[in-house]
């Protein structure tokens, strides 16, 4: 992508998974806006998907971000052991509902779809029907973290394992523009601390490796640098979403300039 017309032609934006730096990608949403770049289709995997619903549904990055900084991160989770998993992310389902009502996907502003993976038989699945709370719940399932979300003939996790920024999912549909945004392209990787450092890391260390081949697709890669934040530190979120903006304030102008 060389001239920034090109921008505004039938445009998708894939947001990557990554916890709390999610709210990075509000920053994104932010500088897309200042700038003008109008987004026509929305993909999304884990936090990315949570995001993208919202934005999806016409809601603005303002609301977005009040959403987000008075959110309890630490209540979006609760204990419930299995032997599936030792936590349930069902909470991401209720703020959903919460703020969009029992939507679905033909409902969306903005043409939606969310990544996640069945652990059934390895593939990716992709999401655009029903319900769009159900979906996203799926897609921030971490393995051996949460519980899946059991839909009978599949088993769905977090779609990271698969694709954890979508731009093969916004490729496969024909769109013609993308805008990749990659939470971990900076990341660094501190000694493991606890059982969920260890699982966490394993899974983003794979992910990483995938993602690195995947965004070439892609016509422009916004990559904040989120190194020095830790992805559950729940503190950061508001240096979190500046971080996004500046970074990706920086990259849009720098394409302007060419």
């Amino acid at each position: 992508m060389s001239e920034t017309s090109n921008l505004n032609k039938k445009l998708g934006l894939a947001l990557g998974g990554g916890a709390v730096l999610g709210a990075a990608h509000i920053g994104v949403l932010r500088a897309l806006e200042e700038c003008q770049v109008e987004v026509d289709v929305v993909a999304g995997t884990s936090i990315g998907a949570l995001v993208g619903a919202l934005y999806a549904f016409g809601m603005p990055w303002q609301e977005i971000q009040s959403i987000t900084l008075d959110m309890n991160w630490l209540d979006i989770s609760r204990l419930s052991l299995s032997k599936y998993g030792i936590m349930n992310n069902s909470k991401i389902k209720q703020l959903l509902k919460k703020h969009l009502g029992d939507v679905h996907f033909d409902q969306a502003h903005k043409p939606l779809y969310v990544v996640a993976a069945d652990i059934q038989n390895g593939k990716k699945v992709v999401l655009h029907n029903g319900k769009v709370a159900d979906a996203v719940m799926a897609s921030t399932c971490i393995p051996g973290i949460f519980a899946p979300v059991d839909q009978g003939d599949r088993m769905l996790v977090d779609g990271g394992i698969m694709e954890n920024v979508p731009v093969n999912t916004l490729e496969d549909i024909g769109v013609e523009r993308i805008i990749a945004v990659d939470l971990h392209a900076k990341k660094s990787f501190a000694k493991p601390q606890n059982l969920r450092d260890v699982l966490v890391s394993t899974v983003s260390l794979a992910m990483n490796h995938t993602v690195a081949l995947q965004k070439h697709a892609a016509d422009l890669v916004i990559e904040p640098d989120l190194s020095r934040f830790n992805p559950y530190n729940t503190k950061q979120v508001a240096e979190l979403i500046d971080q996004g903006y500046q970074d990706s304030l920086a990259t849009l102008r720098k394409l302007t300039a060419e």
